[in-house]
């Protein structure tokens, strides 16, 4: 899916005033039903994570953390049974999974002599149940099932679709009997930073080479994409030469302006792929 800054700026300015739940994200499907729910999704997740770093350092504060902490104490005193911990962050506008994070790393600091470090809060987080204290194991996995944009589970889904996708770009490349080397192969061949395919024969699409493929299984806006031309596409450019990124839940169309310049960018496999072999294109 396509969308111009304009249409993307839409959908974006009606995700400032709704909290970032599942059940926001149908109020949005029906507000733009002819976008797919991936795209939304990804849009959604996107624009949820730029507040979330917009306001990260205000939660972290030593106050903060304090104030989070005793009112979690005192509220969990009362009924530990209910979802306070989720609640808490919903009040305060904090994702869940990092509120959880924020009062399982103060309460270790409290119960152990030694602080937490990160691979110990992140194995709890990871599995709640090994948290040393029943009703805040409970509270952390009600924080953990309920974000849909932070957490251990959300990362699992993540990263299950990025490989899904490119299992799926694999099959495509095979399909079209097209030559290629993967990361793995690449890496093994002493590359450290590498797109997902560098094929060995390259092609011709819409009147562009292409040395090279990398898939991304979310939508491509401003700010990722931008990124992503600095960490990644250009040096991929500046070692194999011009390729074809694929954001398969769409992209801003106005994004797609390095044609020129050696970066070609699709919403899915190209259909119209021509195979160059020995300097002349051939069908």
């Amino acid at each position: 899916m396509i969308l111009t800054k304009a249409q993307y700026d839409e959908i974006a300015q009606c995700l400032v005033s709704v909290p970032p739940t599942r059940q926001s994200l149908r109020k949005l499907k029906q507000r733009f039903p002819s976008q797919s729910q991936a795209t939304l999704l990804s849009i959604f997740s996107q624009e949820y994570q730029k507040h979330i770093k917009r306001t990260h350092a205000k939660h972290h504060t030593s106050e903060a953390i304090e104030s989070y902490y005793q009112r979690y104490l005192d509220r969990v005193g009362k009924n530990g049974a209910a979802p306070v911990l989720l609640e808490l962050a919903n009040e305060v506008d904090y994702a869940p999974s990092l509120m959880a994070r924020i009062i399982l790393e103060r309460f270790l600091q409290e119960h152990k002599e030694t602080p937490p470090s990160k691979s110990v809060i992140n194995s709890l987080l990871r599995d709640p149940s090994q948290i040393p204290d029943g009703v805040l194991a409970n509270q952390v996995y009600q924080c953990i099932v309920n974000d849909c944009c932070y957490g251990p589970l959300v990362d699992c889904i993540k990263h299950a679709i990025g490989h899904e996708h490119e299992i799926l770009l694999r099959d495509l490349l095979l399909e079209k009997n097209l030559s290629f080397l993967d990361e793995d192969q690449l890496r093994a061949k002493g590359y450290d930073k590498t797109p997902d395919f560098i094929l060995q024969v390259p092609v011709a699409v819409e009147g562009h080479i292409i040395h090279w493929i990398e898939s991304k299984a979310s939508f491509g806006d401003e700010c990722s994409h931008h990124a992503y031309l600095h960490d990644q596409f250009w040096s991929y450019w500046n070692r194999f030469g011009p390729g074809l990124v694929i954001y398969w839940y769409g992209f801003i169309q106005e994004l797609d302006c390095n044609r020129e310049r050696g970066i070609l960018l699709k919403a899915c496999f190209p259909t119209d792929i021509v195979t160059l072999c020995h300097g002349a294109a051939a069908p």
